[in-house]
């Protein structure tokens, strides 16, 4: 009986510390030692039994480290090689789950930017594959848009890059989530490559307008600043007339 009521409990405990560790994530940024708490929450839950839900937080968790808090490049691949870690234990426990591939995806595709694109042919076989399969599970996932947007964009024409097809994928993840300001800020970069000036300013100034985002701390750390930044540089470079507005 003992041993059952330990089996039952477990889930519970899992989804507790997957729930504590997404409270911790949404407002970080307020306080980046809630950061450090999630990763401790969750590795300390997934010691004692993992769920998958909680190995998706993790991974999640450790893709964010490597974004705003791991300090050179060593420890930038570290960060992001845990959060692939954890996302394919996801998945071998549940192989449909989306947001375990969606994840693997995520931190894979930060190591083949490290790696550089020409150089991580291995790793982009893997991301396109993973990115395939969590549109497959839900045709409508934002992110897995935005991923799929981000391959065609960033990849070369050789090897599958597709710029007109990345903007309609951009546009399309937008349409569902308007306030997803990384899929927007990335718009505007591709407008830029196009050297479609007066559409990328739209596009950051909205980023920089928002007021809702769909991820407030990378709102707040990211894409805010950098869409101000890009725009302050289109226009010192007289690509657009109108300087960047603070709301």
């Amino acid at each position: 009986m003992l041993l059952v009521l330990l089996f039952l409990a477990a889930p519970a405990a899992g989804q507790d510390a997957a729930t504590t560790a997404r409270e911790l994530l949404a407002s970080w940024h307020q306080e980046p030692a809630r950061l450090e708490r999630a990763r401790e929450t969750l590795e300390t839950a997934v010691a004692s039994g993992p769920t998958p839900e909680m190995l998706v937080e993790l991974s999640r968790v450790w893709f964010t480290i490597g974004d705003f808090q791991a300090k050179g490049e060593n420890e930038r691949v570290a960060a992001y090689e845990r959060g692939s870690d954890a996302a394919r234990r996801a998945i071998a426990a549940a192989p449909r789950s989306e947001q375990a591939h969606l994840w693997y995806a995520i931190n894979t595709g930060r190591l083949a930017q490290l790696r550089g694109i020409l150089r991580a042919a291995g790793l982009l076989t893997t991301i396109r594959y993973e990115t395939e399969t969590v549109l497959k599970l839900n045709p409508s996932s934002v992110d897995g848009l935005i991923l799929a947007a981000g391959l065609a964009a960033e990849v070369p024409g050789f090897m599958g890059g597709d710029r007109a097809r990345a903007e309609t994928l951009f546009k399309q993840a937008l349409a569902a989530d308007p306030h997803q300001t990384g899929g927007r800020l990335e718009l505007a970069r591709l407008y830029i490559t196009t050297r479609r000036w007066s559409e990328a300013q739209r596009e950051l100034q909205r980023v920089i307008d928002e007021r809702s985002p769909s991820d407030p701390p990378r709102w707040t750390l990211h894409d805010r600043p950098r869409a101000h930044t890009l725009l302050t540089e289109l226009h010192q470079r007289g690509r657009v007339t109108t300087p960047a507005q603070s709301p």
